[in-house]
């Protein structure tokens, strides 16, 4: 699937399903807690936490897809096309740091 058909699903299943797409506001908010929830596996996967009974360590991917879904649904409910956003970021981050990681001493 390509961003853009994930976006045309994404606003398929809102207006089908969802009913209507939450204020950007409320997303925003929905976004960052779904973030949260990501960033409590990680924690508990690749850092220093354990998880507590009832967690599921297999949750990863699932966590990562909230957090793409209410953040398509926010590019879609602003008329943001994420394809040309990724690509116009990598072309950025491509001029911008050419040599900038290559030259850091902390990534060798």
């Amino acid at each position: 699937m390509t961003i853009s058909e994930a976006q045309q699903k994404v606003d398929h299943w809102i207006s089908t399903t969802g009913v209507r797409y939450f204020s950007e506001l409320t997303n925003m908010a929905i976004l960052t807690e779904e973030v949260g929830e990501l960033a409590r596996i990680m924690a508990r996967t690749y850092g220093d936490q354990s998880f507590k009974e009832g967690e599921d360590p297999s949750a990863l991917a699932g966590e990562m897809a909230d957090v793409l879904f209410v953040l398509i649904c926010i590019a879609n409910q602003t008329g943001v096309d994420l394809t040309q956003a990724l690509e116009q970021t990598l072309q950025k981050k491509t001029s911008r740091d050419a040599n900038r990681h290559k030259n850091n001493p902390k990534l060798r």
